[in-house]
């Protein structure tokens, strides 16, 4: 089993809600940011203006919609843990409503239900315009140390 330790920390940050922090951990990709996290939630930004995310049609490749809803809902979810536990994504469905295209995009990711070893959540991805462009259902799978 993995340290727990960094985790501690970003949780702790999640529920202190230091975006900063949290950015710095869970952002992999240029322009993705946390906006805010509170308790079992989170809203994110992704100011996407990379030629290598978007598809030859002008849209966002769909991978990336998804890799958003990961880390909204990571932050999300990261709230409600406790000391040594952690939770990973069991799987996830995304409904594309609409094409994504370069610019901004912003999410929110709520945790429906955690118990003791499965975690629920779902979140909404919108645009600039506030159109929405996907939701997205988790189910996670909460995992205690020891």
């Amino acid at each position: 089993m993995p340290t727990l330790a960094p985790l501690a920390a970003l949780n702790r940050a999640i529920r202190d809600n230091d975006v900063a922090e949290v950015t710095r951990q869970l952002s992999s990709e240029p322009g993705l940011r946390a906006v805010e996290c509170t308790a079992a939630a989170s809203r994110w930004e992704w100011q996407l203006d990379e030629g290598r995310l978007i598809n030859p049609f002008g849209f966002l490749r769909g991978g990336y919609v998804s890799v958003f809803a990961d880390a909204l809902m990571s932050s999300a979810i990261g709230a409600l843990l406790s000391d040594g536990e952690l939770a990973t994504t069991a799987e996830m469905k995304v409904a594309f409503l609409r094409p994504a295209t370069p610019g901004l995009l912003r999410g929110e990711a709520r945790v429906v239900h955690k118990g003791s070893r499965v975690a629920f959540l779902e979140a909404q991805i919108r645009d600039g315009k506030d159109q929405l462009l996907a939701t997205v259902t988790s189910t996670w799978t909460v995992i205690r140390s020891g």
